[in-house]
């Protein structure tokens, strides 16, 4: 338990950023296995839509902080390679 104020302040808004970067991770994780679904399935056309949102939403996880730069940068790279893969 925190023994300051400030330690509680700090440990009320941790719990807080800690839930939003949860959804944040889950909302990628969840775009991310239903584009690698249709890749499966040879959907390309939905396939491209769905590597835009994936694209988008890691990107916007990165400008919030909760992923870094070069994974985000190494996810879309081989997204974007797998999709060129599918004929």
């Amino acid at each position: 338990m925190p023994n300051t104020k400030s330690a509680e302040r700090r440990m009320r808004n941790s719990e807080r950023k800690h839930l939003h970067n949860r959804s944040i991770i889950s909302r990628l994780r969840n775009l991310e296995k239903g584009y690698r679904l249709l890749l499966a399935e040879g959907k390309k056309t939905e396939a491209t839509k769905a590597l835009s949102d994936v694209n988008s939403a890691t990107d916007k996880a990165v400008k919030s902080g909760v992923v870094h730069r070069a994974t985000a940068n190494r996810k879309k790279s081989r997204h974007a390679t797998a999709l060129n893969r599918v004929k």
